[in-house]
């Protein structure tokens, strides 16, 4: 062995003996701890040498300064009050969505899910502190610097932690997104027009009820190393996302009821083009999962099939008008039930994850945690702008029976309308 290897021979010592001291603290925590404590280092050194500024310099730079400086001061003073007080305001908000009824509501999820892995992380954590910080960086656009301060712990522990409890929620899966099948299914069916009613009139025997609303969104993350080349990309992509690599953002595929509820849920990268396709054909294999004179509705971006309902695209008259209205009336559904998921949690704004993996964790944690929150009444209510996060510049497929049965549906909506126009 050269001297080099004797080098790093005991570095690597040393590594493992301040790990067992600090298990199991990695050797990327102890690098950020490092970090830390040379900027606390440098900070201190900044205000020790601005306390024994001599005064003389700041009397030449107070006389040196103009005399309207004085208003400007006062201008920067009262603004700096207002932004303080913003922030304050926002963070109580922030605050509210994270309250003690929702901890404790998921700590008994977790104690009483099948699971008995321990959650990662050194620290000596409570169940309810630790959903307390995963809550609190899903909830707010914080960095793990803050919640660091916030509870004392390091970093690369906080990473730990969080992950290790996205995990956990993503086993609950199957027990809170499940699509509802039977009796359970005929209870969330709601009328497709307002027009008709649930049971439908004489004039409108034949429209199908609606079981959910079928759509997507995107949730943008960072881009991993190495991946900045767009060239790779699908020429399909690259017109969606002319600027923008896929790998920068992560597809949502989403099913909702009426009230707000995800009954499917699908994460993939941005290069997958595949829109609705695996639920439209699970739906086409096992038929049972849609009740008797039951539809879904979706955008023109999604295949038309007997199951999934799409407006039509070109060459319509009135007919065609109504039924498309109609169905955009359902579409706001989604469309607010994604709005409330983004303002519930901020950290879906933006994902800094640039490993796939992590970052579907992530998104299947805050979709799990929404339906919890919808279940006990806890639903925050988020802004949304028409067609702004989503893209609808493709076009789906459209099979025989979907056109069929999309025709049919217009005739007797239309009918219905003339009817009633007849009564009134």
């Amino acid at each position: 062995m050269d001297v080099g290897d004797y080098i790093l021979s005991a570095g690597k010592a040393v590594l493992d003996m301040v790990e067992r001291e600090w298990q199991p603290l990695s050797a990327g925590e102890l690098e950020h701890r490092l970090d830390q404590a040379v900027e606390e280092i440098l900070e201190s050194d900044l205000v020790a040498k601005l306390k024994t500024q001599p005064p003389p310099t700041i009397y030449v730079q107070l006389l040196q300064s103009q005399t309207n400086a004085v208003p400007q001061i006062l201008q920067t003073t009262t603004a700096t009050i207002s932004t303080t007080g913003e922030r304050a305001e926002g963070s109580q908000k922030q605050l509210d969505i994270v309250d003690d009824e929702a901890v404790k509501y998921i700590s008994d999820l977790l104690q009483s899910s099948k699971s008995r892995a321990r959650m990662a992380g050194r620290a000596r954590l409570s169940l309810s502190h630790t959903v307390l910080l995963s809550l609190t960086l899903l909830s707010e656009q914080v960095s793990y610097r803050s919640v660091s301060r916030r509870f004392q712990l390091e970093k690369g522990n906080i990473h730990r932690i969080f992950f290790s409890f996205c995990e956990h929620i993503n086993l609950l899966e199957d027990k809170h997104i499940r699509w509802p099948v039977g009796k359970e299914a005929e209870a969330v069916l709601f009328p497709f027009s307002n027009m008709l009613g649930k049971d439908g009139q004489e004039e409108g025997q034949g429209v199908p009820q609606v079981l959910g609303v079928l759509g997507h969104t995107q949730i943008p993350i960072r881009l991993p190393m190495g991946r900045h080349d767009i060239e790779s990309a699908a020429p399909e992509v690259k017109r969606m996302k002319k600027d923008v690599h896929p790998d920068s953002w992560l597809n949502l595929e989403l099913v909702c009821n009426r009230i707000g509820q995800f009954l499917h849920c699908r994460i993939s990268k941005g290069s997958d083009v595949e829109r609705g396709k695996a639920l439209t054909d699970r739906l086409k294999q096992q038929p049972e999962l849609m009740p008797s004179g039951s539809c879904i509705v979706a955008r023109a971006d999604y295949p038309l099939t007997a199951h999934v309902l799409t407006p039509y695209r070109r060459s319509y008259g009135p007919k065609e008008e109504l039924f498309n209205k109609t169905l955009e009336e359902h579409f706001q559904i989604l469309d607010q039930t994604v709005a409330n998921l983004k303002a519930r949690f901020q950290r879906l704004k933006y994902l800094d994850i640039g490993n796939y993996d992590r970052a579907r964790a992530v998104v299947l944690t805050a979709c799990v945690l929404h339906n919890v929150f919808v279940n006990m009444g806890q639903v925050v209510r988020g802004d949304f702008e028409k067609d702004g996060a989503l893209s609808h510049e493709r076009q789906g497929e459209e099979d025989e029976q979907g056109i069929c049965r999309r025709d049919a549906i217009a005739d007797l909506l239309f009918k219905n309308l003339d009817f009633v126009g007849k009564l009134a």
